[in-house]
């Protein structure tokens, strides 16, 4: 029978070295940023391009869809198979279906200036994606046991919906980078845009790897490609983070290439997961039963949502003298 108690023991203490590595390493990255090398005197900075700005914004916009996506149909599987016992899971879909549209549109879009729709959707979408948050974790509560391994398991998963607040999260942000005016570098609450996007970026990645590797355990990685979501992306986030609050104009990279593997695993894990599902009984003959069981295809391309976001934070850090 397996064991549904509370994490302890070893497992207990490999999460809490894991979470400790982590803040121990953000905490350095972070003392390093307060020290920024002085400009030479008499060095003139570039002056900012618009379309630069633009750019980074669509591709920001870009990384808002693929989240989107991923959401998407991710979440109407699992609602699908919950039956949609409560009439709120209904919400993401939708949600998500909005903020995939604006996204697209927001790719497309060359103007220099917000959309107030595309504003108030990505604002909404995050919005359900803390309540969504709210709701999983009470999904959890409410059971017996509360928080134990069989429920982390199996209950309602707690980073689905924070992955659909990343999308509006990121969507916001493109539309502030695009309200850049012109002549001045990007930025966020008086921050270097690239420095806030980037920290977005890379706690989106630690979180989705927390998700994936909480499934891949409970699938006890079977394959050793399952380790890779738990290998690669944490390596990403460490080095975006320390993008977003190092030192300035400082070399990234190692962190472009990192972010680059991370995007093509999301697209790879599509790939494997669609290879899970079709290992199971009945293979794609049985495609409505095993689809709904098997490994979950939409899940994998998160990753590449996030490190397309992570990229576009690089884009702007590069073209911000000061950060």
């Amino acid at each position: 029978m397996a064991d549904t108690r509370s994490p302890t023991g070893a497992a207990r203490t490999m999460l809490a070295f894991i979470g400790s590595l982590t803040l121990a390493a953000m905490m350095a990255a972070a003392r390093r940023g307060k020290h920024p090398p002085p400009r030479r005197p008499g060095a003139c900075a570039p002056v900012p391009d618009p379309a630069s700005a633009n750019r980074s914004a669509r591709r920001l916009n870009e990384a808002a869809g693929t989240l989107a996506a991923s959401v998407l149909f991710d979440s109407a599987i699992e609602h699908y198979r919950g039956q949609f016992e409560n009439r709120a899971m209904y919400t993401p879909i939708v949600t998500a279906a909005l903020a995939l549209a604006v996204s697209a549109h927001g790719t497309a879009d060359r103007r220099q200036a917000s959309h107030v729709l595309r504003d108030t959707v990505y604002a909404i979408t995050s919005v359900v994606g803390l309540i969504g948050t709210g709701f999983h974790l009470f999904n959890i509560r409410k059971k017996p046991g509360r928080w134990s391994w069989q429920n982390l398991f199996y209950s309602a998963p707690i980073g689905a919906p924070m992955a659909i607040g990343l999308s509006g999260l990121l969507g916001f942000l493109s539309e502030r980078v695009r309200d850049t005016p012109s002549g001045r570098v990007p930025r966020i609450a008086g921050l270097p845009a690239g420095r806030v996007v980037g920290a977005a970026a890379g706690l989106g990645l630690a979180g989705t790897t927390s998700e994936a590797g909480l499934l891949h355990f409970r699938g006890s990685f079977h394959d050793p490609f399952m380790y890779l979501p738990v290998t690669i992306p944490p390596i990403a986030a460490a080095c975006l983070t320390d993008a977003a609050f190092g030192r300035a104009r400082a070399r990234r990279d190692a962190t472009r290439w990192w972010l680059r593997a991370t995007a093509l695993l999301g697209i790879s894990g599509t790939a494997f997961h669609a290879t899970g599902v079709g290992r199971d009984m009945g293979g794609w003959r049985n495609w409505q039963q095993n689809i709904l069981n098997g490994p979950p295809i939409p899940a994998p391309p998160a990753f590449t949502g996030l490190a397309l976001a992570g990229l576009a934070a690089l884009d702007l850090l590069e073209d911000d003298p000061d950060a």
